[in-house]
């Protein structure tokens, strides 16, 4: 889940909704699993340009430590997960989301064949940058293989030259279907959400429509009048069962959402000039 407006109590994120995160993470009604309990994370920004993460290997509906922080943080950007592992450990370096400097990164979904293209991959990455990666999973290399590929300088661009790596390495090794993922970065300021799949059939991502809409379609959720206009979200699966509140975000594209107006364009992989 993507959270981007007017400073907010993590809690009344993450556990007020009726289909809040923390119900999803046991009853998941459009993810790949319905139960999601091999740990979590927060990301959020708050006083400083470094955002602040905390994350645990407990389900998050059983941690008391999260109900407690999150009972206190106030945040205008917050990024949130549950893991379900597609065969990663389940550790604390593996849950999301992952940090670069003043960046966060989540990844749901896989990439298939990991285990044998893990080496190059992870060889793939920039030097620099190596002895930052503290899992063992796949979202996190892709996310440094996008920051090796120009993430900071322009993210569609960096994403699209790592997904297309990654394509063309699974593509040498006979390996089909190689990526399927909706993915979200952010430099806490702008946001970048992305649906892919090398399949063309990711799984579910969408976005919150205009809050001055919304309130007008349902005046009577109090919680809408209380959210600056600028409030947007992105989740995997609606947080309510409200009518006109939510889009599916396009199949092979990118939504950015940024100060001044909001975008939506086609996505797709580059494969890079020169290749590692």
């Amino acid at each position: 889940m993507v959270y981007s407006g007017d400073p907010v109590l993590a809690e009344d994120l993450l556990f007020k909704p009726e289909h809040s995160l923390i119900e999803q993470s046991l009853h998941s009604k459009m993810g790949a699993t319905t139960t999601n309990g091999d740990g979590f994370g927060i990301g959020w920004y708050g006083e400083g340009s470094t955002p602040a993460i905390f994350k645990s290997v407990d389900p998050a509906w059983n941690d008391r430590n999260l109900r407690e922080l999150t009972s206190q943080v106030r945040t205008p950007l917050l990024f949130a997960h549950v893991r379900a592992s597609t065969g990663t450990e389940v550790q604390r370096s593996n849950c999301h989301p992952f940090r670069h400097d003043g960046w966060l990164w989540m990844h749901n979904g896989v990439l298939n064949g990991f285990h044998d293209l893990r080496r190059e991959l992870v060889f793939a990455v920039d030097p620099s940058l190596y002895p930052e990666i503290e899992g063992s999973t796949d979202s996190e290399v892709l996310f440094f293989l996008a920051l090796t590929f120009g993430l900071e300088e322009d993210p569609v661009e960096g994403v699209a030259k790592a997904v297309g790596f990654v394509e063309e390495r699974a593509e040498r090794r006979g390996i089909p279907n190689a990526v399927q993922a909706t993915m979200a970065t952010t430099n806490g300021e702008s946001v970048w959400c992305f649906r892919y799949s090398t399949q063309h059939q990711s799984r579910s991502l969408f976005h919150s429509t205009a809050l001055t809409r919304l309130r007008e379609l349902h005046p009577e959720v109090e919680m809408l009048q209380r959210l600056g206009v600028d409030t947007r979200f992105v989740v995997s699966e609606p947080l309510r069962d409200l009518p006109g509140a939510w889009r599916e975000v396009p199949e092979s594209s990118v939504g950015i959402i940024q100060p001044g107006a909001d975008e939506i364009r086609t996505f797709e992989p580059q494969r890079p000039a020169v290749m590692l």
